[in-house]
């Protein structure tokens, strides 16, 4: 029960940092859920979750690294596969020597051998850490894939040596030549029992298929499982679960472009499980990190033999050395190879700028706590490891501090001179990313065609092929930040008199009092697209009073799908009136610019025309048609939401170019609700 109790509490702290990340967004969301799992330590009922390391290997990083590489594309990853190699495995090893002699030489109390293996545990950068970085910073694309890579394989060489530096400590011996051997079994073996496995499941997966089982949740629970089976089975023999757990992505995603057989819903219902099942994880990984952190610390502060002060100067000394003997390598490295920092069209020589954001972001996670936990208490003659709450208090202090610094400095070094000063590139990047967005969108939608939806794709494709005729002859859609404003004030004015239609027809005895709640309904689901964060928050509240009421009256109708093709019609008729009165409210606001009110009042007369032609052609068209369009207009809005955002990963457009290009979505969004009024649930 008390585990039970502890999960949902730091669910509920998931929950609590996304509403506390809008409120202050210049703080990582990271380091608010490291605060909240410290913070909920402190209070009288504290929560105590011990970290297990295989348990947190196996729960965690299995299913997030598996993910990691399944979305990286393999083709920019075997570009960089040297200097991938190179800061995986070359500067782990000599972070290991240079770093680990460092440390025993500034703290003589920890020997040498656990000084090797503090400096192996803290060698290796964390994928999920990146991941949340990368999030919210403009990294230029190819250091972001470098990252990537790097911290994909840098796990299985920074565990394996801190491994065998630990049994040195403990045991006393060492050999480099079975550390060597070792390490090239464990790694390779991993990589190639990863893809072997991965295959076996794709195989019976098309088993599956072939008699005749092809229920979408069998598919996504199969792939589910998929990485915590390959994490397991690797390690029972004895070999790198991580690496096989990125293995079996790698192999997933190959099968996942090249076979036909996984149909569009398995595809939409595993990218929608996955995002879910990737929040949760992502989450908990630094809550669990914040929930150990208070334990860690306390040790440390209130034992006597050690000065506090000097054991915070540890942190920091140890952290410095990291991030210098990175940049070092770094440049050593991109001075040797000549192919660090430039693809090998490119002539270029690597800048400083690009070497000091690839230092700093390095940042260390949860990762390296979880192995610092698994030194073992005692040496082998059974006397105390030496120094092992020290040797802990260090790596969680590395890590805050890693992330800290991270968060502040690299929004600062890697805003570009063109984002930075809004040039013409920089627009002309926001129109290329909305036009890569929208063909992504398309191909997502021909991805979904198998025969039964191909009237429903035509429409969904040849809405956003006018799309991209619109952006390609003029790119006004990019609006100013006023303009923005000024047209979400419009689109309210627009609402608020729709409602106000609805309810003159209502005085009037135009409309039945259920049809008009229906009509209401269905604003407020249009208004919450576009709302703001405070107003959001009360519509939702709104909806969800209305569902419970909804839930005490059996007979109430809440689905468009549930009335007869005369009573939709009806509802046309009613949306087309409700939208010429909001259209001549548009007209006569005098408060905004002409562009914003043309661009509000285009939009409702192009939606009075589309639903014009909808109810033109609703002979031709029946439930089972529209109910695929409003599917398939949903996967092309999501991959396009998706599209834009891995945009600003890869460091092709800025944090503001996003808000205006998911601005912009916001908008076809709500049009998408409006000309599939026929399949709204309301």
């Amino acid at each position: 029960m008390e585990l039970l109790l502890a999960v949902l509490v730091m669910l509920v702290l998931l929950a609590a940092s996304q509403v506390a990340q809008r409120l202050v967004p210049f703080i990582p969301l990271p380091i608010i859920q490291i605060a909240l799992g410290a913070a909920i330590v402190s209070l009288p009922w504290p929560i105590d979750v011990p970290l297990e390391p295989e348990l947190f290997f196996l729960l965690f990083i299995a299913p997030l690294l598996f993910n990691d590489g399944r979305r990286t594309p393999r083709d920019e990853l075997w570009k960089l596969r040297m200097p991938i190699l190179l800061l995986a495995v070359g500067l782990v090893f000599a972070t290991i020597v240079v770093v680990g002699y460092l440390i025993h030489a500034l703290i003589p109390t920890i020997p040498l051998a656990a000084s090797f293996g503090l400096a192996a545990i803290l060698s290796p950068t964390d994928a999920v850490a990146v991941s949340a970085i990368a999030a919210k910073v403009h990294l230029p694309k190819k250091i972001h894939r470098l990252l990537e890579g790097e911290s994909l394989m840098n796990d299985a060489s920074g565990l394996v040596a801190f491994k065998f530096a630990i049994a040195a400590a403990v045991t006393g011996a060492f050999s480099i030549w079975e550390a060597t051997w070792s390490f090239l079994l464990i790694a390779v073996g991993g990589l190639l029992a990863g893809a072997a496995l991965a295959i076996v499941v794709i195989w019976a997966r098309m088993a599956l298929r072939r008699f005749g089982i092809d229920d979408v949740s069998v598919h996504v629970l199969i792939q589910i499982l998929t990485p915590f089976i390959l994490f397991y089975v690797a390690e029972h023999l004895g070999l790198s679960g991580i690496l096989a757990a990125v293995a079996g992505g790698v192999m997933i995603s190959i099968e996942q472009d090249r076979s036909g057989f996984t149909t569009i819903e398995q595809k939409f219902v595993s990218e929608i499980t996955w995002s879910i099942i990737l929040f949760v994880l992502n989450g908990l990984v630094f809550v669990l990190l914040g929930l150990q952190i208070p334990d860690v610390a306390k040790t440390i502060f209130h034992d006597v033999a050690y000065d506090n002060l000097k054991v915070i100067g540890y942190v920091f000394v140890s952290y410095v050395m990291l991030i210098v003997l990175r940049f070092l390598w770094l440049t050593l490295s991109s001075t040797v190879t000549g192919t660090l920092f430039r693809m090998e069209e490119e002539k270029e020589k690597p800048s400083w700028r690009a070497l000091w954001l690839t230092s700093l972001s390095g940042v260390r996670g949860a990762i390296t706590l979880a192995g610092a936990f698994t030194i073992p208490l005692a040496l082998g003659d059974g006397s105390p490891f030496p120094e092992r709450d020290l040797i802990l208090f260090l790596s969680a202090g590395v890590i805050l501090v890693s992330l800290v610094l991270a968060s502040v400095t690299l929004p600062l070094l890697a805003k570009s001179d063109a984002v930075a000063h809004g040039g013409p590139s920089c627009r002309e990047a926001e129109v290329i990313a909305q036009i890569q967005s929208i063909k992504a969108a398309i191909q997502a939608v021909r991805q979904a065609m198998d025969g039964t939806n191909d009237k429903a794709a035509s429409v969904v494709i040849s809405n956003n092929q006018q799309r991209l005729a619109d952006i390609k002859r003029s790119n006004a859609d990019l609006i100013s930040k006023q303009s923005r404003e000024e047209e979400l004030y419009l689109r309210q004015v627009a609402l608020s008199n729709e409602k106000k239609c609805v309810q003159l027809m209502l005085d009037k005895g135009e409309i039945d009092p259920g049809e008009a709640e229906v009509m209401q309904r269905l604003f407020r689901r249009i208004e919450l697209v576009f709302s703001n964060r405070w107003h959001v928050f009360y519509l939702l509240f709104q909806g969800l009073v209305s569902k419970v009421i909804s839930a005490f009256n059996p007979g109430k109708r809440t689905s468009f799908n549930l009335y007869s093709a005369e009573e939709r019609r009806k509802f046309a008729a009613y949306r087309i009136r409700t939208a010429k009165f909001a259209t001549a409210a548009v007209k006569e606001d005098g408060t905004c610019s002409v562009s914003a009110v043309s661009r509000v009042a285009g939009h409702y007369n192009q939606m009075i025309y589309m639903m014009n032609e909808q109810l033109k052609s609703a002979s031709d068209t029946n439930d089972s048609t529209e109910q695929q369009i409003q599917a398939l207009e949903l996967l092309s809005i999501q991959t396009e939401r998706d599209a834009l955002r891995q945009q600003f990963q890869d460091g092709n457009i800025g944090r503001q170019q996003l808000s205006k290009l998911q601005f912009q979505l916001s908008m076809h969004e709500a049009e998408a609700m409006n000309d599939n009024w026929g399949t709204l649930t309301v």
